[in-house]
């Protein structure tokens, strides 16, 4: 018999990615979400459209599964998370306390929640020269937004279950994961999407102006998906209860991102700064723990992420512009 899994967030890009990872691997995969995923089939056994935040709903989602994996959740790029405080942590609360409960009640094994680099302290990450965050450095807390704050609590959730209540939890630190099939417009996109649309645009339009928040010289660091899923199978089959950083450790800054991406698509670009919510000032990850822990480390050069995201991501403009 197969292991049955839950993949929560199933409609999204990091769920999507993972229900196809986990079914390629013999699992039979029970997707949930909001929505069905909008720029390709799910390759899931099931999919239900549920809204997590219901108890009803999370009883539902969790029956008859050995393991969960937690990735429903209200997020965005930081245009959105810093402009939506109370309705993401409300919303997200909500979704994880009643995800984990369900599991618990209804008898899952394992269950692997999905916190973020943005719990670690804003007071950290004040610097572009910024020095990477171990796992350690989450407190004293200081995360920057509510985003960060509802990662957090719900990771000591996650602790106190597996010790009150024997469920092995497993938890893992995202830094900036992207790729193809993700969201790319809209005020949601991630830095990688909104550059890989820009600086297409500026390729089929023939103008070369691409808009960057800020002055471009804010750091971080960035995952390609493939590296991200076989991380999070790794840590869900490890003994490691603890949580877990899971990026890349190559520091750029946004202007050479920029410049990466443009470099692909083949154009030269006239960078325009404006305005606009930037996030930390510097964000890196320290995998020394992760190497540690599974005797690997993502392995994907941004290089090689960019080149396959932006030919998704140039597709879909020329679609949208009327050019395929």
């Amino acid at each position: 018999m197969p292991t049955k899994v839950l993949v929560t967030g199933a409609g999204g890009f990091i769920g999507h990615h993972l229900v196809t990872f986990l079914k390629e691997r013999g699992y039979w995969v029970r997707g949930v979400d909001l929505k069905h995923p909008e720029f390709s089939p799910t390759d899931a056994d099931e999919f239900e459209i549920l809204d997590l935040r219901r108890w009803d709903a999370c009883l539902q989602a969790t029956r008859g599964v050995d393991e969960v994996y937690a990735l429903a959740a209200e997020m965005g790029g930081m245009g959105y998370i810093s402009s939506h405080h109370a309705y993401i942590l409300y919303s997200n609360l909500l979704i994880n306390l009643h995800t984990l409960e369900a599991a618990r009640i209804n008898g899952a094994q394992r269950y692997f929640y999905t916190s973020s680099a943005c719990v670690y302290p804003e007071y950290l990450q004040t610097s572009a020269d910024v020095t990477p965050l171990k796992e350690d450095d989450v407190y004293p807390a200081q995360p920057q937004d509510a985003y960060g704050w509802e990662k957090l609590i719900t990771e000591r959730l996650n602790i106190h279950y597996r010790e009150d209540y024997g469920i092995e939890t497993r938890i893992v630190r995202f830094h900036n994961i992207f790729g193809p099939l993700g969201t790319w417009e809209g005020g949601r996109e991630k830095a990688p999407a909104a550059l890989c649309r820009k600086i297409a645009v500026a390729k089929l339009t023939g103008n070369p102006e691409v808009e960057i928040w800020g002055d471009g010289e804010q750091t971080r660091s960035f995952c390609y998906i493939d590296d991200c899923t076989l991380g999070i199978h790794k840590l869900m089959r490890s003994d490691y209860p603890h949580p877990l950083n899971l990026g890349q450790d190559r520091m750029v800054t946004i202007n050479e991102l920029a410049d990466i991406i443009a470099e692909i698509a083949g154009i030269e670009i006239v960078k325009k700064h404006v305005p606009g919510p930037q996030g930390v000032r510097g964000r890196n990850s320290d995998n020394t723990r992760l190497r540690e822990v599974l005797g690997w480390a993502p392995e994907i050069s941004l290089e090689e992420g960019l080149e396959r995201t932006y030919a998704w991501i140039e597709d879909q403009v020329r679609q949208k512009l009327g050019m395929a």
